[in-house]
């Protein structure tokens, strides 16, 4: 009797010799892989025994000994998985799941007959590796989860300036120049955005035809000068990492720009005082002393001794100075034993409180940015989950300082399920969802201040993309000269914290996705490209520090 042929699920028929040359592929996989195992333990033997050869009755190097040993281990493991990854790709797999013969041999018999695909069989091999890759793509799902990347939009390339007009800003003397930018920018050309295909994103600027206006002028005329004195570790060594980045990171870039900075002082706009504010404090204050003023007289003679040693700083009594602090104490305390340093100089902070010396419109309010490794500053950026399966309305985590977080655990802790507010977050709960996630899967973040009132959640909100809200009386949002923050956050008084949960859920549908929409949008003026790119953080922060220098100079009415 003739053998029954079987049926495969496309409803091709197919012999039993079809199916037996199948399955001789898989047992000449398992034969290869045995005869690779085997080479390379004869290898590793032969060579071990050579180590031993060479070695004997001499001083022994052991860390290249290790060395090797640890790459000889690593080439055994990984060398057969890409080989028979290979041979098992190339000869058997397809994308829909049918066993084929390989390239070769195809092509060779379809001039004697037409390929006949073979029906699937189950082996041993065959369900281990089923589960080897069921293993591989939950590990690349949860690698998913924890690690987003950031895709990276490019600017649109700075506009040709004529040389025309080149040839007349060079001849301007500096003040000059800032009174052509500061009349340019009063009659700045409107603007027409269009909405997602536009780089620059008008709802989330107050004035888009200003903003695009200065800044155009900013890469035209802008050079700053950057003094060279101090020494190591206070000036010219940033911190990159740390809740105190962002003074790191300009100071870095800064010193680096080819753009704007310029070696000579009689052609600068502004003069930049590099030093660091965390520096500072390690280098002098003495712990628990709570005693400030060696840090503000060293600042104050190291300013005393710029203006005696250069003519710029007593030209204008500082006001074309400008210094970037990220520390709570630079602005209330650390500037306050120089006048005009505090009255005049321009201050970029991240504690940028009304009440405490800062001046808004001549101050910045500086973003305060967490970055936890110094060499991925843009890592888990992005990844928001889609708003129908943000399972969470509102999410806060952090330390118990300041005088609004103990009232916001007083009023929500473990009081409602939609509210999901802790102090520290416990192992318990990072453990089935990390902070980065929970803040990815929250429609809003809460971002209360801590002892002061900024707060770094409020730029990881935006990097996670969470509509932040923001819980701090009294404080400048950062780079409020230009930016619309009523357009991608929320702001709640401290009196309301008892009605946060009847304040959000007020807020429309539409209102809400406009508001994510515009967090997505703004995203990517608060990040640090180890390469700065144009209306990255570096340059909205320099813009800041340029837009509020000119509105210190007055035009002449004539």
């Amino acid at each position: 009797m003739m053998p029954e042929k079987q049926r495969h699920p496309t409803g091709q028929e197919q012999s039993p010799a079809s199916i037996q040359n199948s399955g001789q592929g898989k047992f000449e996989e398992i034969i290869i892989y045995d005869e690779l195992r085997k080479q390379l333990e004869h290898v590793s033997l032969a060579l071990f025994k050579e180590l031993i050869r060479r070695f004997a009755w001499r001083k022994i190097d052991w860390r290249k000994l290790f060395l090797a040993g640890a790459v000889m281990s690593i080439a055994g493991i990984i060398l057969p998985t890409f080989l028979l990854a290979y041979h098992r790709n190339s000869r058997f797999e397809s994308p829909n799941g049918t066993m084929h013969l390989s390239k070769n041999l195809t092509e060779a018999r379809l001039d004697k007959s037409q390929l006949v695909t073979s029906a699937p069989f189950v082996s041993l091999n065959s369900s281990i590796e089923s589960k080897e890759s069921a293993r591989v793509l939950r590990m690349r799902q949860n690698r998913r989860k924890t690690i987003d990347v950031l895709k990276v939009v490019h600017p649109p390339p700075r506009r040709s300036v004529p040389r025309h007009l080149q040839r007349y800003l060079q001849s301007l003397s500096s003040h000059e120049a800032l009174l052509y930018a500061k009349r340019e920018i009063e009659h700045a050309p409107l603007v027409e955005n269009v909405g997602n295909d536009s780089y620059l994103y008008a709802p989330v600027f107050q004035n888009i035809s200003i903003f695009k206006r200065s800044y155009e002028l900013m890469e035209m005329i802008l050079k700053v000068y950057i003094y060279r004195d101090g020494k190591k570790p206070i000036f010219h060594q940033p911190r990159l990492n740390g809740i105190y980045a962002s003074e790191g990171w300009f100071m870095k870039l800064m010193e680096a720009n080819r753009e704007f900075v310029t070696k000579e002082p009689e052609k600068a706009h502004l003069f930049y005082l590099p030093y660091s504010s965390r520096q500072l404090e390690l280098a002098l204050y003495v712990r628990n002393s709570h005693n400030l003023r060696p840090l503000s007289k060293f600042l104050r003679d190291y300013v005393n001794m710029i203006a005696s040693k250069y003519p710029f700083w007593n030209r204008t009594h500082g006001s074309d100075h400008f210094l970037v602090a990220c520390h709570d104490w630079q602005g209330p305390f650390i500037t306050t034993e120089h006048v005009e340093l505090k009255d005049n100089a321009i201050k970029a902070l991240c504690n940028a409180d009304l009440k405490e010396n800062f001046v808004a419109g001549k101050d910045v309010s500086l973003p305060e940015t967490a970055i936890r490794i110094a060499s991925k500053p843009l890592r888990n950026i992005g990844g928001g989950i889609r708003v129908s399966q943000r399972p969470i309305l509102a999410f806060f985590a952090g330390k118990m300082h300041g005088r609004v977080r103990p009232k916001l655990l007083k009023h929500w802790l473990n009081k409602d399920a939609d509210m999901r507010i802790y102090g520290p977050l416990s192992r318990r709960v990072s453990k089935n969802m990390s902070y980065v996630r929970h803040m990815k899967s929250s429609k809003y973040c809460i971002c209360p201040m801590g002892y002061e009132v900024n707060s770094p959640r409020i730029v990881e909100a935006i990097y996670y993309e969470c509509v932040p809200v923001i819980i701090a009386d009294n404080f400048v949002l950062p780079l409020s000269e230009v930016l619309e923050w009523k357009a991608f956050s929320v702001t709640v008084a401290e009196i309301d914290i008892p009605k946060l949960k009847e304040i959000l859920l007020a807020i429309p549908l539409k209102r809400y996705l406009q508001m994510l929409m515009n967090v997505k949008m703004v995203q990517k003026h608060f990040l640090w490209n180890p390469n700065p790119m144009r209306y990255d953080l570096f340059h909205m922060i320099l813009h800041s520090i340029w837009y509020n220098r000119l509105n210190q100079i007055q035009i002449p009415q004539s």
